[in-house]
């Protein structure tokens, strides 16, 4: 793990993935998805998760068809998925450090917005019970609902598109992303930005590698480092 005390170049924007960032939902596309593949005598691998894992739904569900070689078509899979998951998002908690953090960035002026592969009906879902930390962000952009978005994660579009929209048009390398999956990391390193990684306990420690910084919760990000206030 890099250490904390290493130099790194100060930025003026914050982006945040949201799920398993902010929001601990992994879990119930994980349950979900491991359901379908059960169903049909398969197993949802962890070498399947790590490339699934931060793309937008439709990717999500081609992913997992392909690999899985399982005998459904895309919109077969696309409702199975839906109902298995979002069924159990209706509580979905926090993760530690993320409220924290978010408030600081918040009350010292820093703009902070979301960048998330999420669709409108599955952010709604989701955030159902964390409305006025939501509040917070400057804005929001939905990944799989979003006309600009072209290309979900690892593809840069959505870092790019969500920089814009800050106020202060800061450029890629004035922003900080914060994402939990490879396919975020590569996505906010081909928009030109760095990239703080959260990831999985569980994730080959080779898939954490292009991250301009490793931690293993919120908590232990100190915004000094890249030249915010400290808290």
């Amino acid at each position: 793990m890099p250490s904390l005390e290493k130099s790194f170049k100060c930025i003026k924007n914050v982006i945040f993935d949201m799920d398993g960032l902010l929001l601990d939902t992994e879990t119930y596309y994980k349950q979900a998805i491991s359901d379908i593949a059960r169903s049909f005598g398969k197993v949802y691998t962890s070498e399947v998760m790590n490339k699934i894992v931060g793309t937008p739904q439709t990717e999500t569900c081609k992913i997992a068809i392909r690999e899985m070689n399982l005998p459904l078509d895309l919109e077969q899979f696309r409702a199975l998925f839906i109902k298995l998951s979002y069924s159990r998002m209706h509580n979905v908690p926090l993760l530690p450090g993320a409220k924290k953090l978010v408030e600081h960035l918040h009350k010292k002026n820093i703009p902070i917005a979301v960048a998330t592969s999420s669709g409108q009906q599955s952010f709604d879902l989701k955030t159902q019970n964390h409305k006025e930390f939501f509040k917070l962000f400057n804005h929001i952009v939905l990944g799989s609902s979003d006309p600009e978005v072209k290309k979900g994660k690892p593809a840069p579009d959505i870092f790019l598109v969500c920089a814009s929209r800050f106020p202060n048009k800061p450029k890629p390398e004035d922003c900080l992303v914060f994402e939990d999956s490879p396919n975020g990391v590569q996505g906010a390193k081909a928009a030109g930005m760095q990239v703080v990684m959260v990831p999985d306990p569980n994730l080959d420690k080779e898939q954490t590698k292009d991250a301009t910084l490793v931690l293993k919760s919120l908590e232990e990000f100190k915004p000094e480092a890249f030249g915010l206030a400290s808290f």
